[in-house]
């Protein structure tokens, strides 16, 4: 399986690239990024483009993908809705159309908790998180959209914003608490990754909306 994902730099994009490599169906990944990548692996291969708005020059290195895993996200904190917007939304689409039009690939878009699949809550990033959802679950490929609420960084890996690294420490003390009082809403990076492997062998059966409780338990079906 040749594998396209966005988003390795970030804390979620390192555990599903470290599961990727460590999983025998997976004969190559191709790192969308904007810079080196630091990792070095036999199966990596990056691709450093600039415009996340449009692949167009480099769609002929998009074409032999098995699947996509789309990693790739900000916080909205401080984000006014049109760049919060061209962020979440716009690189998204712009990754998904430019994949070949195969009905047998798989798309997998990390989204979060509290998504609004109406888009007309008040919540800003859940509106566009929401718009992001459905237009990607509308096109032609089997679309799958993890939502996760607290991740645990399961071997390490590090969130690219300061407030986040910050609080994590704290927040993982907490993980066996959080994990008996609200499981609802908790996983990790290394079940996020060992889901979005399971869900490209589905052929697009089982829920297209995973929270964390269809995360972890897709986990362990292929673990």
């Amino acid at each position: 399986m040749n594998v396209l994902l966005f988003g390795a730099t970030g804390m979620v994009g390192q555990g599903v690239l470290r599961a990727c490599l460590l999983d025998d169906r997976v004969t190559s990944v191709t790192a969308v990024v904007r810079g080196p990548l630091e990792t070095e692996h036999p199966k990596l291969r990056t691709l450093v483009h600039k415009d996340f708005t449009d692949f167009t020059d480099v769609a002929d290195q998009l074409a032999a993908v098995d699947a996509c895993f789309f990693c790739l996200g900000v916080t909205s904190a401080g984000k006014r809705e049109d760049e919060y917007r061209t962020i979440t939304h716009d690189y998204t689409l712009a990754a998904a159309r430019a994949l070949p039009a195969d009905p047998g690939l798989t798309f997998v878009y990390v989204s979060g908790e509290g998504t609004d699949s109406t888009e007309r809550g008040r919540s800003m990033w859940a509106r566009v998180k929401g718009r992001t959802e459905n237009e990607l679950l509308a096109m032609p490929f089997h679309a799958y959209m993890f939502r996760p609420g607290f991740i645990l960084a399961s071997h390490g890996e590090q969130s690219r914003t300061p407030a986040y690294r910050r609080l994590y420490p704290l927040l993982s003390l907490l993980y066996p608490l959080l994990r008996r009082v609200a499981p609802r809403y908790v996983t990790t990076t290394e079940n996020i990754g060992l889901a979005m492997l399971t869900v490209t062998t589905q052929a697009g059966a089982g829920p297209r909306i995973l929270h964390s409780p269809d995360i972890n338990q897709t986990a362990l079906r292929g673990s």
